[in-house]
């Protein structure tokens, strides 16, 4: 890992308006809502079988460094084409994911959130050191700059076995991570941020931006799992839910039949990580 910025695997000791503080503390405070239909959290392991709350607090902790050597590798390479910006963060990429997998045993509890977040930390590092200030619309601009083209270069099927993101991109059209990211997050800058402050209360805040993500996000971890009728089904619960003045113990419902159905929105779990990110920032 030549060339990386060398860090102390200790706690993160950094001002709480730094964009590293502010993943770290969405992932706990992703993993810490509970109820989450279908998801790892304090009371159940979701549709899962080899993770537990427990295992994310352990992942949590082997990956947080890491994102203070994303948002400083923006501030080293601010100088450098936007385009170059995934190829200069992919060795860090690969040695975050190696450090999850090692604290959790081989279980990719965060390799969505990795991607997705460490690329908001790397356009916060890149933003600061050209002087420019953070902003939602800044930060995600700067996202789907670095990820021009990823979809294309990375989801059309080449001449070999397909990846399940290939697979996926070629049968249904669904880009994922990489489409998101592209986009520049535009599930969550068009339909999460824009009603965020709809509740008082944070819990039941970071419960309706959950339920509004399980309603549009196509997310692919459900289609592996399910298929298309497994993602529809996820979503239409989550409109129905919606729809009500909805209490913890219809999420509770939701999260025994999506447990019974085997289906897990990971994607939105990633996704409601990235929007709290947002949400802390000014929108322009």
């Amino acid at each position: 890992m030549a060339g990386l910025p060398v860090i102390n695997a200790a706690p993160i000791r950094v001002s709480s308006t730094t964009m590293p503080q502010r993943v770290v503390r969405a992932l706990y405070d992703e993993i810490h809502l509970t109820p989450k239909p279908g998801l790892v959290d304090r009371a159940n392991s979701g549709a899962h079988h080899d993770m537990d709350h427990e295992l994310f607090i352990c992942s949590i902790e082997a990956i947080a460094p890491w994102f203070v050597v994303f948002h400083e590798l923006g501030k080293a390479h601010a100088d450098q084409p936007e385009m170059m910006q995934l190829r200069l963060l992919r060795p860090a990429g690969i040695a975050c994911e190696q450090a999850m997998f090692q604290a959790t045993g081989g279980v990719n509890t965060h390799k969505g959130g990795i991607f997705s977040l460490g690329l908001l930390c790397s356009a916060a590092g890149r933003l600061e050191a050209q002087g420019c200030r953070l902003s939602r619309q800044a930060v995600c601009q700067q996202v789907s700059q670095f990820c021009h083209g990823l979809v294309a270069r990375e989801l059309v099927q080449r001449n070999r076995q397909a990846s399940t993101g290939e697979r996926l991109f070629q049968q249904f059209g669904l880009a994922g991570a990489r489409g998101e990211a592209e986009s520049g997050f535009q599930t969550v800058t068009r339909y999460i941020l824009p009603g965020w402050q709809d509740e008082a209360c944070e819990e039941r805040r970071l419960h309706l931006a959950l339920l509004r993500l399980m309603a549009v996000n196509p997310d692919t971890n459900l289609v592996s799992r399910g298929g298309l009728s497994g993602l529809r089904y996820v979503q239409r619960s989550a409109r129905q839910v919606l729809s009500t003045q909805w209490t913890h113990e219809q999420l509770h419902q939701m999260d025994q039949a999506l447990i019974a159905r085997h289906l897990s929105p990971g994607g939105s779990a990633d996704l409601l990580s990235v929007a709290m990110v947002l949400a802390d920032l000014p929108e322009v």
